[in-house]
């Protein structure tokens, strides 16, 4: 395999191409959610069927995870990333040349395609590249620029379509793409797998189209959900993923191994992950969304408002390491679900009346309360692996949170549905609709207490009490 000199210039500046592709892709999850209403008045339909949009692109990522790594082994990771930088942009294009829902979002799958390989790859290459004893400074470098992207895109997002025009927020990734992949032709290297490795290929699809499968039973059409139609996709996404662990439980390399959940920690964390989530992953899509169609704030507005959200996310996560050390995981875990779910279900309060000291002031508690949240459950989870376990541990739950943002999502624009968002016609009637979606979702995150209450009282403990004299 070949090894980057360490005098070398494409080792100086690696991580920064790396750190750009994180950002591109991070900023492109996010900014995306303010322009919504804006871009269904141009294709004149209802911003709460606009869920597509983003789903589509959460989907594929998370789909095409598990196949990233061996496509680089097989590929080389400088032609892999070339692919993955090239098909981001033309799908950014495509994106900003769409004229109809069904066209963006089949441009936002070419879009998910290109994302899917950009950050296991980048990851993986920086891993190969660097010893051990740069490894850790190498990936702050690279994952900072990462952690801005969410707190950046509402409000870019927001600008653009204030002032300019929602194409801008696909068409900027253009010459930031170019210029990728002239810096990936001069500064990757191309790193293959020493030994060809096996990929489980039936597993892979049976997996694949599961998660396909389940979250386009969420999805409804014109706004009244099916329930033939949910049924049939839903058992089938069901019957899939039984296939497919009836088929791992045989093969000698699974895609994900059933032996993974002997460990309690992981089984507890991958099933906490998946409800927590499917609670707490729709934000960044539903809150611009009521800010711009039941508070009434412009895109601009609605972006800016979420700073606090964004801001605490990141301090937060400075301080989970220090709560984890002194309280243990089981303590946090559960008191901080419920702190969420409450959190959640208090927008229920909000309204056009509300005090916008008093909304920012709840956005900024849940955004921290979620970085802690999602800090301590993803430790947990991979914190008792054996190393021979953790490639396909951490592919899971990359996998799972992935998954669980594009499940979440369909899941709160079905509750809108249901509870009559869609067909509304009053502002008190919409209003009432995204009420109700926030205390069910809120009551769902919640109920993921019960879950972490599972776990043994003192881990992740570290401080000691001192002993009276």
């Amino acid at each position: 395999m070949e090894k980057l000199p360490t005098s070398s210039r494409s080792l100086r500046y690696l991580p920064f191409l790396v750190a750009s592709a994180f950002f591109m892709q991070m900023l492109d999850a996010t900014i995306l959610n303010t322009a919504i209403p804006t871009i269904a008045r141009s294709f004149h339909t209802h911003p709460l069927q606009l869920h597509s949009l983003v789903t589509a692109y959460m989907l594929t990522v998370c789909v095409l995870i598990p196949a990233s790594g061996w496509v680089s082994d097989k590929l080389g990771s400088r032609h892999t990333f070339l692919f993955a930088i090239s098909l981001f942009t033309f799908g950014s294009l495509l994106c900003a040349l769409s004229t109809s829902v069904a066209m963006m979002t089949a441009c936002r799958v070419v879009q998910g395609i290109g994302g899917a390989f950009l950050m296991p790859v980048g990851r993986l290459v920086i891993l190969r590249s660097y010893p051990r004893s740069m490894f850790v400074n190498v990936l702050n470098i690279v994952t900072i620029p990462a952690l801005l992207g969410p707190l950046l895109g509402p409000v870019l997002g927001g600008i653009i379509v204030q002032y300019i025009s929602w194409h801008w927020i696909f068409l900027i990734n253009i010459p930031v793409g170019l210029a990728g992949l002239w810096a990936t032709r001069k500064l990757m290297p191309d790193l293959k797998a020493v030994k060809e490795q096996k990929f489980d290929w039936p597993g892979f699809l049976f997996f694949s189209a599961s998660a396909l499968l389940i979250t386009m039973s969420l999805s409804t059409e014109g706004g009244s959900p099916d329930k033939t139609r949910m049924g049939i996709l839903l058992t089938a996404g069901i019957l899939f993923q039984t296939v497919y662990w009836a088929l791992a439980f045989r093969s000698e390399t699974p895609l994900f191994s059933p032996s993974l959940f002997r460990i309690r920690n992981f089984a507890i964390g991958i099933a906490g992950n998946i409800v927590c989530r499917l609670g707490g992953s729709c934000l960044p899509y539903l809150v611009p969304l009521f800010f711009q169609v039941v508070l009434g704030y412009s895109a601009l507005k609605s972006g800016m408002s979420l700073i606090p959200l964004a801001v605490s996310n990141l301090l937060a996560k400075t301080v989970a390491p220090r709560l984890l050390g002194k309280f243990g995981y089981r303590n946090i875990m559960v008191i901080n679900t419920f702190t969420i779910g409450t959190l959640l279900a208090a927008f229920y309060f909000i309204g056009p009346g509300t005090h916008e000291f008093t909304l920012l002031s709840m956005l900024a508690l849940l955004g921290a309360a979620n970085s802690i949240q999602f800090t301590c459950m993803n430790t947990l989870t991979l914190i008792d692996l054996p190393n021979a376990d953790a490639s396909s541990g951490n592919s899971l739950l990359s996998m799972i949170m992935q998954l669980s943002i594009a499940v979440s999502i369909a899941t709160a624009s079905l509750l809108l549905d249901c509870f009559g968002g869609h067909a509304a016609t009053s502002g008190p009637a919409v209003e009432s609709a995204f009420h109700a979606t926030f205390v069910t979702i809120g009551t769902i995150a919640a109920a993921s207490s019960f879950i972490f209450a599972l776990v043994d009282k003192d881990k992740g403990k570290t401080r000691k009490k001192r002993k009276t004299a």
